[in-house]
């Protein structure tokens, strides 16, 4: 694609083009983590009755619909900026702003999450190191290869992707076996994916508002659209492809990780606070070393692999908002030489260090990020469904019925569901964030710093 892509808009064309329809897919399968599960497994399965396959074929549900709606948006707007851009240009750029506004409250404190989680992992592993010298570690060393360019992130990205990938099917291969084995009492069965005598749709969707922190990251693919090297239809496929492919891994690992859950009743029952069910789960199948090897693939995964990729999305926004003068102007500052937002990249790097080691002092740090990341994405979806049906099937009056009103009207239904039986500190939390958001569209509206259309004139580059 030339630079006509972003010129045409009244932007210039400022980031690297280096990345292939590879590069895209892996980008989004590395942020949603094929591997995910791992971390959270206990958690939905408590949440959900033990259907946890189930859950996040709901929560599949909710993102395939949105996933059009980004790819429909993706090919009218080629621009980096994500959600913001897309309603900002779809419907007004006070709407944008407070959909770009939502989204922040899932990027900013997704790196955060990311390295708190992967930090409490190794000190389980290696307790000699503390806390907060993990979370330095993670994050400078993810900063340092952010800064030095996309590409880089790129094959950084493939070698964690591969990695990943051979410890799932090692942890499947072992599983499958001992449940062919009848290992503990253990076979094949379908109740996680349907039980009639626990199931309810309050109590799927409840714990669907948990298992859709998994698929979170598909729509972080659009924040590189000026940085792909190919067409806008190559980046609307690759997010479609990758929400496909890692949907699949997850109802494989899941279905297979339930069946050797050795007590079902007790996890119900009891949860899993410290977070270990599905490792447990490896050590029933293959022993010891299964259980490690699958907790320091989490800790990797998520510390690493996932974190790099949510700094570099999380730098794209900032840097897109900034570029339109919505937020300070040192964010929208690029490298020269490596063609990155530096200071965008610096500041995420400096946040999620100091709210880690913030968040490590609370008795319940985790668990209170881990509520507020899914309300903050999940609005913004929403937000987006309803710019694809104002922007396609009613101002520009395609006819395209199916694509333009019926899928985003889906996708909204199935989010809306989600976000009513989220937790009510989600809920609250989100609201307030929300609220905020919207004030400060109207703060900007009004002192002329912001205008109702995004025009060509008001690029933001002079």
């Amino acid at each position: 694609m030339s630079s006509q892509g972003v010129e045409k808009f009244g932007y210039k064309q400022e980031l690297r083009r280096s990345l292939t329809f590879v590069d895209l897919v892996v980008y989004g399968l590395i942020f949603m983590v094929p591997i995910a599960p791992f971390a959270i497994f206990g958690s939905v399965f408590q949440s959900s009755g033990g259907m946890v396959p189930l859950t996040y074929i709901i929560a599949l549900v909710a993102m395939i619909f949105t996933a059009n709606s980004y790819a429909q948006m993706a090919q009218e707007y080629p621009m980096a900026g994500s959600v913001y851009t897309y309603v900002g240009r779809g419907i007004a750029r006070p709407v944008g702003f407070v959909a770009g506004w939502m989204i922040l409250l899932d990027y900013i404190l997704v790196p955060c999450l990311l390295y708190l989680a992967a930090s409490l992992a190794m000190v389980a592993i290696i307790p000699a190191i503390p806390i907060w010298a993990w979370l330095i570690i993670f994050v400078v060393l993810n900063t340092l290869i952010n800064y030095l360019g996309i590409s880089l992130t790129a094959k950084v990205n493939k070698i964690m992707l591969v990695a990943e990938l051979i410890v799932l099917v090692i942890y499947l291969a072992i599983g499958i076996t001992a449940l062919a084995q009848g290992k503990g009492g253990h076979d094949f069965g379908l109740s996680g994916f349907y039980n009639p005598e626990t199931f309810t749709f309050s109590l799927i969707f409840g714990a669907a508002s948990i298992a859709v922190l998994s698929f979170l990251g598909f729509d972080a693919v659009s924040t590189l659209a000026e940085e792909n090297q190919g067409t806008s239809k190559q980046l609307a496929r690759s997010m479609i492809v990758a929400l496909g492919g890692v949907a699949v891994l997850f109802v494989a690992q899941t279905w297979v990780a339930g069946l050797l859950v050795e007590d079902p009743d007790k996890l119900i029952k009891n949860g899993d606070a410290a977070g270990v069910a599905f490792y447990e789960t490896a050590g029933f199948a293959g022993g010891p070393w299964l259980y490690i090897l699958t907790a320091v693939s989490t800790a990797i995964a998520w510390g690493f692999a996932d974190a790099l990729v949510a700094q570099a999305a999380t730098s794209r926004l900032l840097f897109a908002m900034a570029r339109d003068r919505q937020l300070p102007k040192f964010l929208r500052k690029v490298s020269v030489k490596h063609k990155v937002p530096v200071n965008a990249t610096f500041l995420v790097a400096i946040l999620s260090l100091i709210l880690g080691i913030v968040l490590t002092i609370l008795p319940d740090g985790l668990a209170l990020i881990s509520t507020m990341v899914n309300f903050g994405a999940l609005t913004a979806f929403s937000i987006l469904n309803v710019a694809v049906m104002w922007h396609f099937y009613i101002k520009k009056k395609t006819g395209r019925w199916f694509i333009h009103l019926v899928c985003p009207i889906i996708g909204l239904c199935v989010l809306g569901a989600v976000l009513y039986n989220a937790r009510e500190t989600a809920q609250t939390v989100g609201l307030i964030w929300l609220a905020i958001g919207i004030v400060l569209s109207i703060v900007l509206l009004r002192r002329g710093v912001m205008k109702r259309d995004m025009t060509i004139d008001e690029s933001g580059v002079k």
